[in-house]
């Protein structure tokens, strides 16, 4: 099997390229829909509680907000404490909401000392898919 050498910034569109396909079933071309993506960068040393912030407030967001659609965050492989969120809200409404959340608020809070970057970029679906069940065990 050939291996291929991917620089960072390859990585980084791979990445957000393969956030944007798995988007399909979800935003169906729907253009009132709110896709953003966060490019975070996260102090080495904190990483575990970085991404355990992460699964709380998702888990929370996905149970409690009907106007959050998906939550996709990965870890670069290369660079762990580099993380990439991908958000789908029902539209910019929904997500003004889930900013005065409880638990979105609890998230902002306990990670504000773990951040050390952070850049929100706003995006217009074009194509998404993903297979049913692709991530079931």
């Amino acid at each position: 099997m050939k291996r291929y050498n991917i620089t960072p910034n390859g990585l980084k569109i791979f990445i957000t390229i393969i956030l944007l396909i798995a988007v399909n079933n979800v935003i169906a071309q729907n253009k009132k829909h709110m896709v953003r993506i966060a490019k975070i960068e996260v102090d080495p040393t904190q990483v575990d509680a970085y991404k355990a912030a992460i699964r709380e407030i998702g888990e929370a967001s996905l149970r409690n907000e009907p106007g959050v659609l998906m939550l996709f965050s990965v870890a670069d492989k290369g660079k762990p404490n580099h993380i990439t969120i991908m958000e789908v809200y029902a539209d910019s409404a929904a997500y003004e909401a889930h900013r005065q959340t409880a638990h979105f608020k609890k998230y902002k809070e306990t990670t504000k000392n773990m951040v050390r970057s952070l850049e929100l970029v706003d995006a217009d679906p074009i194509f998404s898919g993903i297979k049913a069940g692709a991530f079931s065990e």
